[in-house]
């Protein structure tokens, strides 16, 4: 059973980190994770534990983060409210603010009157102490509320035995100072992470708050979690398509921008599909629902974004579990060099206590903890801005190491709309004549191949006509046409019903016909390359991708000039459905050592092959739930371009986040040995962590801005 809960006021993500790890450890609990840009926790639970499920939840919630409010979605859903964060967070930034001005004047006015009067050390201490409590009084409770929990190693025990320690050995105001700037560094990070939320919070901006709903003559708006299926709804110029449907009435133009990423507007008309989350743009249209909004498209886009952090990047993961060990790492070096000097070398121990200290406030790893999921869940809700639905930062990671590049042809490469390109008469027969015959046996069927004759041909046939219809398995058509018996069909019909023939050498598939056991012709018939394949193939070369295939299930002559026309490296035809599985698996043999394979196809019909690739993507998946499912990333458009826009948002935001990675361990690695040689004070080891964090953060915001 799955279980969503919102953590109103969630804005630690170390403390993020504590929770989903409690969690996963509660009894019951199949799965959890805890996505800390949208503050969302899923579960998967046993029945058996489900009804008692929510105050464990809460009991642990309060544990690490008193003040966050834990809200069951499914009873915001019961109610029609969108789960959106009503917590005043203006309200508490202004406070916060307050503090520190108010902690700094008191401050300075300590500094300002040690210098111009000669202060007694308890009247400097008094000073010092109001200006400490008001800046560092609610970080001190904070910390000892966790030591009572058994949380020792986090930031607020840091802060205070490092600042508590500076007092102890009559170092007032630089113990100040350093809360002061740690305050100050808090709120710009706090400040930066509210602006990445806004960011992500807009990107995906889509979801409809209302629907208005056809009742007789009436208009109701309603919530669009209530529509049911075969309702009416009505669309006005402006307004958000809420949920998917048929145009029964209307025209307009729409503006598909949230789903594609392409502005170009989209022209709907009665009979055409209508998708939520495109915006009318002019005309006013009626609409019958098809899907419920849990299953609809832009229901399943927000569900695909906001889920992704649930499958981690390798990187994330190495993250993790490196902060885990890295600050008891450093607070037992920062005790040990506070200590063994002074005992063994004769040291002055209030020197080396400061310098354990400076360790201290140095090795919280908040810049790497938030930074790093930030830089992918960024990246992530970049690609869906762009019309690229990425399920997980692992893919988006794997992206950026592509080595193969794999795709299916028809539908993919080409257009999958087949039409004819060339019609040959034989004998006496005319142009005209050939295609009516070919016409007439393609009557019945719904072949894409006797579709593209029968829009050649443009002219209504007669069934009356028709008898004695028969398909031959493998082979083609039988039918008698006003007494003439045809045949059309592949080059096998011709050679079985042993019908003399010209053998055409065009690319293309050949429909050869006979009349009364005369060849009357062929009709070649070619699928169309789509207009940015080439640039495609181009662009991924340019991308370091060492080789691009093709594999297909048409035959080879077509398949090798379609491969040579976009420069391909290689082309395998013929394939069934297994064995174009085993083509990959070949072909995941000859990967690069940290190399990955991508396969690009339809989504429909290649799902063994898309479950098989390292990444499996599917093009055009606009609308298409098979696409949804299938893959690991879906392209909502039918452009093969679109894959290059998703290789640049993977590979910027690999070098953001281990720019991050670099950036925040070096500066860590540099201030430690400075602390330890008794270079760097208090100050420098204050940048050194909430410095860092907020560069970090601001780093891996630029992954959402990217153009």
């Amino acid at each position: 059973m799955q279980k969503e809960y919102l953590l109103q006021g969630l804005d630690c993500a170390n403390c993020a980190a504590k929770i989903e790890n409690a969690v996963k450890n509660q009894s019951g609990v199949l799965s959890a994770t805890l996505n800390f840009m949208t503050t969302s926790l899923k579960l998967e639970v046993s029945e058996s534990y489900a009804e008692n499920i929510t105050a464990g939840i809460a009991d642990i919630v309060r544990k690490y983060e008193p003040d966050v409010v834990v809200i069951d979605k499914g009873t915001i859903e019961k109610n029609h409210d969108h789960g959106h964060d009503h917590s005043h967070g203006g309200e508490s930034s202004k406070k916060q603010i307050i503090q520190l001005i108010t902690g700094a004047v008191i401050f300075g006015a300590g500094i300002l009157m040690s210098k111009l009067f000669e202060l007694n050390i308890y009247a400097e201490l008094a000073i010092f102490l109001v200006a400490y409590l008001i800046l560092g009084g609610g970080v001190v409770l904070r910390a000892l509320k966790n030591i009572t929990k058994g949380q020792i190693f986090d930031e607020n025990f840091l802060m205070s035995v490092a600042t508590i320690g500076a007092f102890a050995i009559g170092d007032f105001p630089e113990a100040v100072a350093v809360m002061l700037f740690y305050q100050i560094g808090e709120y710009f990070q706090d400040a930066a992470v509210r602006s990445s939320k806004k960011s992500i919070a807009d990107l995906m901006d889509i979801r409809p708050d209302s629907a208005t709903i056809k009742k007789g003559n009436e208009l109701v708006k309603v919530s669009p979690e209530t529509v049911a299926v075969g309702d009416f709804i009505v669309v006005k110029p402006g307004e958000k398509i809420p949920l998917d449907g048929v145009v029964i009435d209307g025209e307009s133009m729409l503006d598909t921008k949230a789903l594609t990423g392409e502005s170009v507007p989209r022209t709907v008309k009665a009979g055409d599909t209508a998708l939520s989350g495109c915006i009318n743009q002019n005309g006013v249209l009626t609409i019958e629902v098809t899907k419920t909004f849990g299953e609809s498209t832009v229901a399943k886009i927000i569900d695909l974004v906001e889920n992704a952090s649930s499958k981690k990047a390798p990187t994330e993961n190495f993250i993790t579990t490196f902060s885990r060990y890295y600050t008891p790492v450093v607070v037992g070096l920062a005790a040990l060099l506070a200590v063994i000097p002074p005992i063994f070398m004769g040291g002055v121990w209030s020197e080396w206590i400061n310098r354990g200290l400076i360790f201290l406030v140095i090795s919280c790893p908040c810049a790497l903890v938030i930074s790093i999921p930030l830089g992918f869940f960024g990246g992530i809700g970049g690609a869906s801005k762009k019309g690229v639905l990425v399920k997980g930062s692992n893919y988006l990671e794997a992206l950026g190491n592509l080595d193969i590049v794999v795709f299916d042809k028809t539908g993919t490469l080409t257009k999958g709309v087949f039409q004819v390109i060339g019609v040959y008469p034989a004998n006496e027969f005319t142009e005209s004549e050939l295609l009516e015959y070919a016409a007439n046996a393609e009557a019945f069927s719904n072949h894409p191949i006797a579709l593209s004759i029968l829009k050649a041909y443009d002219k209504p046939v007669d069934k009356e006509r028709l008898e004695d219809y028969s398909e031959i398995s493998g082979h083609g058509i039988r039918v008698s046409v006003n007494g003439k018996v045809v045949l059309t069909g592949n080059d096998k019909l011709m050679k079985t019903s042993n019908i003399p023939f010209l053998e055409s050498n065009d690319i293309g598939t050949k429909v050869y016909v006979a009349v009364d056991n005369q060849f009357a012709g062929c009709i070649v018939i070619s699928d169309e390359i789509k207009e940015d394949s080439r640039d495609a193939i181009a662009g991924l070369k340019a991308r370091g991708i060492r080789k691009t295939v093709m594999l297909t299930g048409d035959n080879a002559i077509i398949g090798e000039a379609i491969a040579k026309e976009l420069a391909l490296d290689e082309v395998y035809a013929g394939l069934l459905p297994d064995q174009k599985v085993e083509k990959l698996e070949m072909l995941d043999g000859q990967k690069r050592y940290k190399g990955k394979l991508a396969f690009v196809g339809d989504g429909i019909n290649d799902a063994p092959v898309l479950a098989r690739a390292d990444v499996g993507i599917a093009m055009g998946g606009l609308g298409s739930d098979a696409a949804i499912e299938a893959a690991d990333i879906v392209l909502m458009t039918d452009e093969p371009s679109k894959l290059l826009d998703a290789i640049d948002i993977a590979k910027f935001t690999k070098r953001i986040v281990w720019q991050n990675i670099f950036f925040a361990l070096g500066i860590k690695g540099i201030f430690l040995l400075l602390g330890a040689f008794g270079i760097a004070t208090m100050w420098e080891a204050v940048f050194a962590d909430v410095g860092v964090s907020v560069i970090a953060i601001l780093n891996a915001m630029r992954v959402m801005r990217m153009k």
